[in-house]
């Protein structure tokens, strides 16, 4: 079950509420209900998009796409195996736009940020210099149908202590929060 929909039926979310103040469910639905406004606009700013097989051959499949390959980029990193790596994480969590998640038993920091290059029309306005990696990546398998469902996705730091501690049992010796400042 997607995280909306568990919004939106009001069930348990995967992580605590990080404030008293603040009912997890009203904050995990502005964060999603923000995040599918900003998808719902790009999308909309496309034109009708086409089943891939349906394009003619002089089309160009960019032209159709929200430019997913263009609002985010992601990195490996180690597979966490102790408290230590998973406190990394949970680090990189504390940053904007970030999350980790698992594809194919492999790791990965996802930062959503747009690429500076990227035009209102979704498409490169550096086309003809683009770096290496964009030049290399086709849309032979490309993300224009995908839906983004991944193994496992991280996006708080209660997440990341939650699935540590269902991995590696209780954290012996403290929690998992920084000592507070005296």
């Amino acid at each position: 079950m997607l995280v909306w929909e568990m919004v939106e039926r009001r069930e348990s979310l995967p992580f605590p509420a990080e404030s008293h103040e603040e009912d997890s469910f009203d904050r995990a639905g502005r964060h999603v209900r923000k995040i599918m406004a900003k998808a719902t606009a790009a999308i909309r700013k496309c034109k009708t998009r086409p089943p891939r097989e349906d394009l003619r051959p002089d089309e160009v499949l960019c032209s159709h796409c929200p430019a997913k390959c263009c609002r985010y980029f992601a990195l490996p990193i180690d597979t966490p195996d102790c408290w230590k790596d998973f406190e990394y994480i949970r680090w990189y969590l504390l940053h904007e736009r970030a999350s980790v998640f698992i594809e194919d038993d492999c790791w990965y920091l996802l930062v959503h940020n747009v690429c500076k290059h990227l035009r209102d029309d979704n498409l490169c306005e550096k086309y003809e210099t683009r770096p290496r990696i964009c030049r290399s990546y086709t849309t032979k398998n490309c993300e224009y149908e995908d839906e983004w469902v991944y193994e496992h996705y991280w996006e708080v730091p209660g997440q990341v202590e939650e699935y540590a501690q269902a991995v590696l049992g209780p954290r012996k010796g403290g929690t998992f929060r920084s000592p507070k400042p005296k």
